[in-house]
């Protein structure tokens, strides 16, 4: 543990662990996991119980917090924030296109990968939990995070006092097919909403369609824009105000030039920070695992993505797409084409794949639980977190249209608050 600093009012300390690669075989593999406390300074003194923050993803380091507003600091007032570093991310062990060549040859890599799965981060919490000395604790997990806390309620409850969704009811069973079908759907809808709101981008988008297939442009990082990764940017449309931050890239897409219009530098550069995935490869290596148990996803967002093609981006007026893995990504993206073969490896496995979920365990559930749920969420749909809901014991389930599926970046405090309170008040009135 580090010695305590402090960020523009937050104050931090880094822990830092060593877990089992595989927690079945404790004795074997070692790696590294990050975590980092945090708590407002003025209450140090009062030994205040521990929180962990189960981040988005997979693949997303823990926030680096640069004040104490928002979510965080409404938790700080009755928390110990651990904000944890999920194996493979920030600066836990890393698992990249650097990296992974050292455990061996794509095979041995995609064995190593098949540990980075929900199941293993509850492992490492619980790991974590009892090496802090903490009793059973609070955890609040965002998107994926909620993934892994509905694991954790699954496997591990005994280490938990509470739990706090937001964004994150996941199917519990079924194939990875329907998350796409019915994201597909939501993500029509958005895409509708987008350009009603602002039709001039409506030519605009198609004319940078059509001008990257006929146009070399290319990226910060060499490789050539394609149509693929344009449409790519749709996920601006997952956020409140996200969505109008797109409408502003667009704006300036184009510049002119003796050659005629060409996409601007500027434009180029923010399409890039959208579409690499150098920060997060996990997120493109281990994204349809998250919901396979027991059988091999096959690229279900691409067979998905061929029954609809409306967002073929040679359709006559292409679509934004959302939040989905497709094989492409690991020939255009210079951070995932060493990890191709991986990438091929981990789609068509079986072995290793186990459950995600104890059905049962989560059916007689005594751990209270209040998930935010929203209406229009494109990534994490209604319907399916509504079912997932359902079939966990005493989960409260707050539903929400005023928010998308980064709501606790635009109102973290409140959500966060109305969650804890609910977690602590069973009986309160559903809003």
């Amino acid at each position: 543990m580090s010695a305590k600093y402090t960020v523009r009012g937050v104050a931090m300390r880094d822990h830092r662990f060593t877990v089992p690669l595989n927690h079945a075989e404790p004795s074997g593999a070692t790696i590294e996991v990050f975590a980092r406390e945090l708590f407002d300074p003025a209450l140090e003194k009062e030994q205040l119980p521990w929180l962990l923050f189960l981040q988005g993803g997979p693949g997303g380091r823990g926030n680096r917090p640069l004040g104490l507003n928002g979510w965080l600091a409404e938790a700080c007032k009755s928390f110990r924030v651990l904000m944890l570093d999920q194996r493979g991310t920030g600066l836990s062990t890393p698992a990249n296109r650097q990296t992974l060549p050292l455990i061996g040859d794509p095979r041995a890599q995609a064995d190593y990968l098949s540990h980075f799965r929900a199941t293993d981060i509850v492992a490492d919490a619980e790991l974590i939990r009892n090496e802090l000395g903490s009793a059973p604790w609070t955890i609040f997990g965002q998107s994926y995070g909620g993934f892994c806390a509905l694991t954790y309620l699954s496997f591990a409850p005994e280490g938990l006092k509470e739990a706090l969704i937001t964004g994150g009811l996941g199917p519990l069973s079924g194939p990875p097919e329907q998350v796409y079908e019915a994201t597909f759907a939501r993500l029509l809808d958005r895409n509708a909403e987008y350009f009603a709101r602002y039709p001039q981008d409506r030519a605009v988008f198609t004319k940078i369609i059509s001008h990257v297939v006929a146009v070399p442009e290319f990226l910060p990082s060499g490789e050539r824009l394609t149509p693929e990764r344009v449409q790519m940017l749709g996920n601006y449309l997952g956020g409140n105000t996200r969505i109008d931050a797109l409408h502003f890239l667009f704006e300036d897409a184009f510049v002119p030039t003796p050659d005629g219009d060409r996409l601007s530098d500027g434009f180029l550069a923010q399409v890039w920070a959208q579409v690499t995935r150098g920060a997060n490869p996990l997120y493109a290596l281990m994204h349809e695992s998250i919901y396979v148990q027991g059988k091999a996803s096959n690229w279900a967002a691409a067979r998905v993505l061929a029954k609809h093609p409306q967002f073929h981006p040679d359709a006559n007026e292409p679509l934004l797409t959302g939040e989905a893995v497709y094989p492409w990504y690991f020939e255009q993206d210079p951070a995932l084409v060493p990890l191709a073969e991986v990438a091929q490896l981990l789609a068509t496995r079986t072995e290793g794949w186990g459950n995600l979920y104890d059905l049962s365990a989560l059916s007689r559930n005594t751990v209270p639980v209040a998930a935010a749920v929203y209406s229009e969420d494109i990534f994490v749909d209604r319907d399916i977190a509504v079912a997932t809901a359902a079939a966990v014991k005493g989960l409260h389930v707050w539903e929400s249209a005023d928010f998308h599926h980064d709501g606790i970046a635009d109102d973290g405090e409140g959500i966060f608050a109305r969650l804890l309170e609910l977690v602590r008040s069973p009986n309160a009135r559903l809003l």
